[in-house]
């Protein structure tokens, strides 16, 4: 019987040891994971704060695709901070494979103070107005007199 005892003492004290690492083990777990719920907490709230105040860094904000772009020349500059540009483009003819000369007119908003016969180059943007979905960011080369 004494031997059993021995055993059963021997058990016994393996078993506190071993709870000892298990309970271990959990706070471990325990604790790396609140620190990643604190993390995610933190850039959350970062992120709320950001779009709050409406400062964010270059690197968080989303990027989008890019505007469209078009160069023209300004075919009439008679509207208050508003200029017609046409715009050429050469399409070829599905038919006869010859290269025929589209042109289009665009209205753009103009703040640079371009004049008819200049060449601009125009960026599409949101509505100005029933008919004004451009505007002038450049103008690239003045109208020779």
């Amino acid at each position: 019987m004494a031997k059993k005892k021995t055993d059963e003492q021997e058990v016994q004290a393996e078993t506190p040891a071993e709870e000892t690492s298990i309970v271990e083990n959990v706070i471990d777990t325990v604790a790396s994971a609140a620190g990643a719920v604190a993390d995610v907490v933190t850039t959350g709230a970062a992120a709320i704060a950001d779009a709050v105040t409406g400062v964010a860094d270059d690197a968080s904000r989303k990027k989008f695709g890019k505007r469209a772009e078009k160069i023209g020349v300004v075919a009439s500059d008679k509207m208050t901070k508003t200029v017609v540009v046409r715009v050429d483009r050469l399409v070829k003819h599905p038919i006869y494979r010859k290269y025929v000369r589209k042109r289009k007119k665009f209205m753009a908003h103009d703040e640079m103070g371009a004049k008819t016969g200049d060449k601009v180059r125009i960026v599409e943007t949101r509505p100005l107005s029933a008919h004004k979905r451009w505007r002038v960011v450049e103008i690239i080369q003045k109208a020779e007199l």
